[in-house]
């Protein structure tokens, strides 16, 4: 089996093909710091005839056959498997993840592929009583038609096949821009592997630019039915507001920024307070929207817990993403490396102490850990993205309960107590999306509704919650 190659290449309508911009990106590895390869970047002429494409297809009905989004999914899912290590090795390459999270990533990817297999099935069209005797009541489900998804570097497979995958299991075509940093694991790797599994011509388009030259475009172009977007709050916020001003209003699937908080109350186990919050911080250097951005301990366990805390941090494996033990790899960029030299040194100048510094190398950030963190300092308010972690001491149970919900955010959070019954009373309370009892705050189930609330974004991905954002209900009646 040949690796995949001309990777660096628009496709459009089936076809492979050089972008029409007369600008490029600079695909790099994180780690090394080395080019990649050079992408001739896809301009609005490129947008028109990939949503062009994706359009005709979805008239032609080419996707109408259950049997036939089936299959696509089902070989989909078999060339993932064969293909394993060629798609790690990129996200490695590319994304700087470490060969562990690589290999999660490829994982989560897969349970979605599965579980949408079941998504053609549920076209069923449902009779309703009829309050006029004269007439019959029916409810469909129909496919959307053409979908935009905008993904993220951070999970970029994952995160652009849960929207793709799903979309045309629905029935649906898409039109997919992946982030800039990752245009292969976010996109043309994702084409390489449909047209392998046989989707027809104009499926699935992947179309590679800059932001600032086709970004606003693609958004607002008239042809998409839903634009799915994966990405920070400031950005999202965007894309809703230009989706929503444009001349066909579009519908949104939006996940945005979180600042996941985990709570560890008074009878909270110490060791596994500390487990949570190695993995839940620091896996994929924190660059998860997931990724436990501050700790809320109760007074009376916090001496003993940072003290565990910091023995712990200073074991993890930093460095190398391509050694199988790393925990802690690249930052994506030299830009977000910046970012998170600014924000240690922003909490610091605001009182904050540092009581672990791991050190900045390269691109690599190893841990920070502050203590006396003001819930009001930045740290404590923004994401950071990184491997910084806040810690804040809360006086009782409903002062935690209180600072956990003092964000603008709410996507993930955890609790930890060995009273679950008092743990769950707790997280039922937390303003967002998902709480986990005893577990990390990062955590995906392909069947489990997947999103936030706040300033976290809006619906619902995974299971029957992203079937029913990306279907249409159309009610009919018909004469007795």
């Amino acid at each position: 089996m040949q690796a995949y190659h001309n990777l660096n290449q628009q496709f459009i309508a089936g076809e492979w093909q050089i972008g029409n911009s007369t600008h490029h990106i600079d695909n790099i590895n994180p780690y090394q710091q080395t080019q990649i390869f050079k992408f001739q970047c896809a301009n609005s002429d490129d947008v028109d005839t990939a949503y062009t494409a994706a359009s005709l297809t979805f008239r032609q009905g080419v996707l109408n056959s259950t049997v036939t989004r089936v299959k696509i999914i089902e070989n989909l899912a078999q060339i993932i498997q064969k293909r394993r290590e060629e798609i790690v090795q990129w996200l490695i390459n590319e994304s700087g993840s470490t060969r562990m999270k690589a290999n999660i990533e490829v994982d989560a990817a897969l349970g979605i592929i599965q579980y949408s297999a079941q998504f053609p099935d549920w076209f069923k069209q449902e009779r309703l009583s009829s309050q006029d005797p004269s007439r019959q009541s029916y409810v469909l489900r129909k496919p959307l038609g053409v979908i935009a998804v905008i993904s993220p570097w951070n999970f970029p497979f994952h995160l652009s096949m849960r929207s793709v995958v799903t979309a045309i299991a629905c029935g649906n075509t898409v039109v997919l821009k992946p982030a800039s940093d990752t245009p292969v694991t976010g996109g043309t790797l994702l084409a390489k592997l449909f047209e392998e599994a046989g989707a027809p011509s104009g499926v699935l388009n992947v179309v590679v630019g800059s932001g600032r030259e086709i970004g606003d475009y693609f958004v607002e172009h008239p042809t998409p039915k839903l634009i799915s977007f994966t990405g920070s709050t400031e950005v999202g916020q965007g894309v809703g507001s230009k989706a929503l001003a444009s001349s066909r209003i579009k519908r949104l699937a939006l996940e945005l920024g979180g600042n996941a908080p985990l709570v560890i109350l008074d009878d909270a186990d110490l060791d596994l307070a500390v487990e949570l919050t190695v993995m839940g911080r620091f896996m994929h250097q924190g660059q998860i929207c997931m990724s436990t951005n501050r700790v809320i301990v109760d007074e009376k366990l916090h001496d003993a817990y940072v003290e565990k805390l910091l023995e712990a941090v200073a074991k993890i494996p930093v460095g190398d993403p391509n050694l199988a033990d790393t925990v802690i790899g690249p930052i994506i960029n030299q830009s977000q490396v910046s970012k998170h030299q600014a924000i240690i040194q922003h909490a610091q100048n605001l009182g904050a102490e540092l009581v672990y510094e791991g050190g900045i190398h390269g691109n690599v950030v190893a841990p920070h850990v502050f203590t006396h963190v003001d819930p009001y300092f930045e740290i404590a308010q923004q994401e950071s993205f990184g491997p910084i972690l806040p810690i804040i001491k809360a006086t009782n149970e409903q002062h935690a309960l209180d600072l956990a919900n003092n964000t603008e955010f709410g996507l993930s959070s955890a609790v930890c107590s060995q009273n679950i019954q008092r743990a769950q009373m707790f997280a039922e309370k937390i303003d967002a999306g998902m709480t986990h009892i005893n577990g990390i705050t990062v955590a995906d189930h392909a069947n489990a509704p997947f999103g936030g609330e706040k300033n976290s974004g809006l619906g619902r991905f995974n299971g029957r919650w992203i079937f029913e954002e990306f279907t249409r209900t159309h009610w009919l009646t018909i004469p007795q």
